[in-house]
């Protein structure tokens, strides 16, 4: 007995260690992005179609031809903290440019390796072949860029600073070490002032002058760049010289380890196994990408991330709040990437000050009232243009003083928009804290919807809150205001009924406020019911019930903004909540084909939606073979060389579009009960490892030839778990830490559990 429970603990350790390589090196290292070519599309306002790294905080966007490269260093916290774009917004630090003259005309081949997340390029010109290897450190303030060449080749080596926009700049040696600055203040208006210091060492070569070093055959060349900002450290300027300063080849390899250490750890949170080399290959590069934009110590990122190329970045690379801002996370609960998602809150939370005053100087509410778009530490990003003159040439009308001079855009949902993913990270892991850090944003926005809801004929009902964005334009010559009146919008009477479910169930976890959950479960028990019309004989979603617009008032179904309010990051709706319900939202989604005009219009996700119609139609029970199939020609119509999917209202929301819809196909838990492949043909294998549900739970299951073999749960905080039972037909056993417990049957399957507690359950 002895020797054969060895023998079982050696294989089942040789097992799980095979199982986190393969997670790493099979499904994220064997997918990688490759370039022929020079990148086309770089400076730019929106997504670079180059390679790219980064470290959640700093972002590397490799840029140039090979005789002419540049790497432009984005940062997520270095903003020009103006009130108006263009001007304001997520301002670009600069780069570095390196000349290699004698690969004019060479031959360019470029590799983005998200295992290690690393740029890997080469470039060779007849007999002369130059490689680069460049990544931003995982866990340093650190971007480093490494040639190699078989023959002697001269690198001429610039960094600077970007310079305009009202900035001041700095430059200085301080041997050996190169660095710029780049400051904004003292601008009137300039709510805080943001300073980055940029710091060059180059390790190996031999200097030929100031800028120019000669790359030894077969040695190697070193460029790191430290960068901080004054909100990184109070010493952002001399703490960059002198980590600079510092660095050598043994501390570069040291950093490099600390490097590669955290992203084997961040390959090891989660994976899914679905057999289709496409859909894996964007599922990990998405991942990457969005792991290189945003870490949970750091500035939360803006619309395009850190992969800034320009200042004045499109809608100045701000948190857009009715959804942009929100969408990027979605994907990050149940992928249990939680440590990448601890800056999200912070915004809203500091906004909650200026957004009580919006409440109460222009509505005259309680509680809070956000406009469309913000940025860090309170920063308001959409005020209109502050002169008539630029508001007439931008927005057809002299008018800048609308709504107090900002952007609210005919929307009051935006505040409540944003406690959508508060939510979403409460269900998933119940913890206290972060449970008391957002319960006062919840407070407030609840306030407010005490307030401004209307209570007319046993229910609760919502005017003039709208379900698109109204507001003047250059099309329209400032003749908008006819358009405002929606009445009981979808997206509105969804998301303040996920409002008031949400803060009763914070409020029960907390213990506090019990005198005020009564009302509170007044209000979502009579709120609305969603609106529905007939079409061709059936019955149809309405956008609203009521609006003076012709494009709301049509029965148009289930689309983008509906599916924001009921069902992501609503959550009010599905099959398990509205069986009923559920089945028209389902018809219509089986409809959306009938508006396609060619491949890849499924779902009319080419402006914007990608993250939300695909994981959308998979909650209401749509056909995952054809959503897969509409993905993969969605992918293919719309995609850059770096696996980053593309649309033309924003960035990195749709970095959650294919990890979301997979995820969501594989395991459900947004209706309290866990669905194992709720949405997925059983016919073809799939495996998902450490998906996180609902209830703080890590779940892991494998179909193989049509059976689900197995369920394995991770309850973190001990919650009871409901479980739709896999084999509903069978006797089902539950073993807890390798013991035999109790055995249990029927259709919903109801167990306690304690917290750390490892659940396997199988058919007995």
């Amino acid at each position: 007995m002895k020797t054969a429970f060895k023998i079982f603990v050696i294989t089942l350790f040789i097992s799980l260690s095979v199982h986190q390589l393969n997670a790493q090196t099979i499904y994220a290292g064997r997918y990688k992005a490759v370039f022929t070519a020079p990148p086309k599309n770089v400076p730019t306002s929106k997504v670079p179609d180059a390679p790219l790294a980064g470290n959640g905080d700093i972002g590397l966007t490799l840029g140039g031809t090979p005789d002419k490269l540049s790497l432009f260093l984005g940062k997520n916290d270095f903003w020009r903290a103006y009130p108006v774009y263009p001007g304001g917004g997520i301002a670009l630090p600069g780069g570095l440019d390196i000349r290699i003259a004698a690969l004019q005309g060479a031959a360019y081949h470029a590799e983005q390796i998200q295992d290690k997340a690393a740029i890997k390029a080469r470039f060779c010109k007849d007999d002369l072949n130059v490689s680069l290897n460049a990544w931003v450190s995982a866990t340093k303030n650190i971007v480093v860029a490494e040639f190699t060449s078989n023959k002697t080749c001269q690198l001429n080596i610039n960094l600077w600073a970007k310079e305009g926009n009202t900035s001041v700049n700095h430059t200085g040696k301080n041997n050996p070490v190169y660095w710029v600055t780049r400051s904004f203040e003292n601008t009137p208006l300039l709510e805080w002032p943001s300073h980055v210091a940029m710091a060059m060492k180059v390790l190996g070569g031999k200097p030929v002058s100031e800028n120019i070093v000669m790359l030894p055959a077969n040695e190697k060349v070193t460029i790191t760049v430290t960068i901080y900002t004054n909100h990184d450290r109070k010493d952002w300027k001399d703490g960059a010289i002198r980590e600079a300063g510092a660095l050598t080849n043994v501390s570069v390899e040291s950093i490099r380890r600390e490097h590669e250490k955290w992203w084997t750890a961040f390959w090891a949170k989660s994976n899914v196994r679905i057999a289709d080399t496409l859909l894996e290959k964007y599922y990990y590069a998405s991942q990457y990408l969005f792991a290189c934009s945003s870490r949970g110590n750091k500035f939360a990122p803006g619309i395009w991330g850190p992969f800034i190329t320009r200042d004045s970045s499109a809608w100045g690379g701000d948190y857009h709040l009715n959804y942009n801002y929100q969408a990027p996370f979605w994907a990050a609960y149940s992928s249990n990437y939680i440590d990448l998602i601890d800056n999200y809150d912070q915004p809203l939370l500091d906004y909650i000050e200026k957004g009580g005053i919006h409440a109460r100087e222009l509505l005259h509410m309680k509680g809070i009232y956000y406009p469309v778009g913000i940025g860090p530490k309170g920063l308001v990003t959409t005020r209109w243009p502050l002169t008539p003159n630029e508001m007439e040439k931008r927005y057809g009308t002299r008018e800048n003083t609308i709504d107090g001079g900002y952007k609210f855009l005919g929307q009051k949902i935006n505040a409540v928009f944003g406690a959508g993913n508060m939510l979403m990270r409460f269900y998933s892991t119940y913890d206290e804290t972060y449970a008391q850090r957002i319960y006062p944003y919840l407070l407030a926005c609840a306030d407010f919807w005490e307030n401004y809801l209307k209570f007319e004929n046993g229910r609760y009902v919502i005017y003039m809150d709208h379900y698109g964005e109204v507001m003047p334009n250059l099309k329209n010559k400032g003749q908008w205001r006819d358009q405002l009146g929606d009445f009981n919008s979808t997206l509105s009477l969804g998301l303040v009924k996920m409002l008031f479910k949400g803060i009763i169930d914070v409020s029960n976890f907390l213990n506090v406020d019990e005198n005020r959950r009564n009302k509170w479960q007044y209000i979502h028990t009579h709120m609305s019911d969603f609106p529905t019309g007939e079409i061709d004989g059936r019955l149809s979603l309405k956008s609203v019930e009521k609006s003076p617009s012709v494009w709301h008032s049509q029965i148009a179904g289930l689309a983008r903004v509906s599916i924001h309010g009921l069902i992501l990051p609503g959550g009010v709706c599905g099959p398990k909540t509205d069986s009923v319900f559920n089945k028209i939202l389902l018809s219509d989604v089986s409809h959306w084909k009938d508006h396609m005009t060619s491949s890849g219009e499924w779902g009319n996700t080419l402006g914007n939606g990608i993250e939300t119609c695909f994981p959308g139609a998979v909650r209401v029970g749509y056909s995952s073979d054809e959503i897969l199939k509409y993905l993969k020609d969605r992918i293919a119509i719309k995609s850059l060389p770096n696996l980053w999917i593309t649309q033309d209202g924003g960035g990195i929301e749709t970095l959650a579009a294919v990890p979301l819809t997979v995820n969501e196909m594989l395991m459900q838990s947004y209706e309290g009960i866990l669905r194992i492949f709720p949405n997925w043909n059983h016919q073809k294998d799939a495996g998902f490892d450490n998906l996180r549900a609902y209830g703080a739970f890590l779940v892991s299951s494998c179909l193989k030839k049509g059976q689900i073999k197995y369920v394995k749960i991770r309850s973190e905080k001990g919650r009871l778990c409901n479980l739709e039972n896999p084999w509903p037909d069978k006797v089902i056993q539950l073993i807890r830490n390798n013991i035999e417990a109790e055995t249990l049957s029927g259709r919903t399957l109801t167990f306690f559990t304690k917290e750390n507690e490892d659940i396997k359950i199988s058919p007995k």
